[in-house]
């Protein structure tokens, strides 16, 4: 099968385990460079000081970042206790520092409080919007504004390991699209009045996939300048809509359906109460669509094959 060259623009997903000190448009910015590619998006941004799991959503599968169905995702997060600062992180400067011991039996018992649903405020250095300026334009001014708390759930939230001479050690985390882990780390900190600070991160787990399936910008660079074959590198886009049920068209329904036409749900075989579903044609995947029950009719959602 012919590589995919660098004046190709081609459709899928490449996971790339972020380096540190790159924001996640930073990583874009230079696969945009290393690809040839002007048409790229990501899914979950990613703090500089963090690295790990960011898929990059290349040509046509950058249409589907936000309609993605699986959000959550999985952190390993170095903490110390102890010490506060205004970034929630290592990275910021020092607001306050507590001596007061914390024996693992006490941090454990206060980490059952924090899973499940749970309240946030965002941090002020977070690209979260308030009366339409970003929180850390705000937080570089010097300025403090009130933030509405937001609604997150923590899955699983385990202790990996811990020093109490250090008050420093890790946590995995599971969590909901929209989770700030330093935020959690430093509300753990204030329930053990104590504060606290998160000192690493790594996301192992995002949109279904796993460190293992990531690849690092230098390997991409070496692709690129060994005739630029990514392919070995490509994922299909359909992997993050893989737990949608599945609907296969030919013939006649094929085509009205690729010509936009909506297909008569009596027409067609829909799995049961689905409120989405991948379609497939007779070359393959073709996109998402939404069953209108209440229309009779099958809608499109985003196509990325036509």
């Amino acid at each position: 099968m012919a590589g995919v060259t660098m004046s190709t623009e081609f459709c899928g997903i490449i996971c790339v385990n972020k380096p540190a000190g790159f924001t996640s448009f930073d990583v874009i910015a230079k696969m945009r460079g290393i690809l040839k590619m002007k048409r790229l998006g990501h899914a979950g941004t990613l703090d500089p000081m963090a690295t790990g799991v960011l898929p990059v959503f290349a040509g046509r599968a950058a249409k589907a970042c936000d309609i993605l169905p699986d959000h959550d995702k999985t952190y390993l997060a170095g903490f110390r206790l102890g010490v506060t600062t205004d970034t929630q992180d290592s990275t910021g400067t020092v607001l306050s520092e507590n001596g007061n011991a914390v024996p693992m039996d006490k941090l454990l018992s206060a980490l059952e409080s924090f899973r499940g649903t749970i309240e946030q405020i965002p941090p002020m250095y977070s690209a979260v919007s308030v009366n339409g300026k970003r929180l850390y334009e705000l937080a570089r001014e010097g300025k403090t504004v009130e933030r509405p708390a937001r609604t997150v759930t923590v899955y699983s939230l385990e202790l990996s390991d811990y020093d109490d001479e250090s008050r420093s050690g890790t946590m995995e985390v599971s969590c909901s699209k929209g989770t700030y882990i330093r935020t959690l780390i430093n509300d753990i900190g204030d329930a053990l009045a104590c504060g606290g600070i998160m000192t690493s991160l790594v996301r192992t787990h995002a949109c279904g996939f796993s460190l293992e399936d990531c690849v690092t910008l230098e390997q991409l660079q070496k692709a690129a300048e060994n005739g630029g074959d990514f392919l070995p590198f490509i994922k299909p886009i359909e992997d993050v809509f893989a737990d949608l049920p599945a609907l296969h068209l030919k013939g006649a329904q094929e085509r009205m359906y690729r010509n936009g036409v909506k297909l008569d749900l009596d027409r067609i075989r829909v799995p049961a109460k689905s409120e989405r579903i991948r379609v497939y044609g007779e070359s393959g995947f073709i996109g998402t669509a939404v069953p209108d029950n209440e229309n009779g009719i099958l809608k499109v959602e985003r196509n990325f094959y036509l």
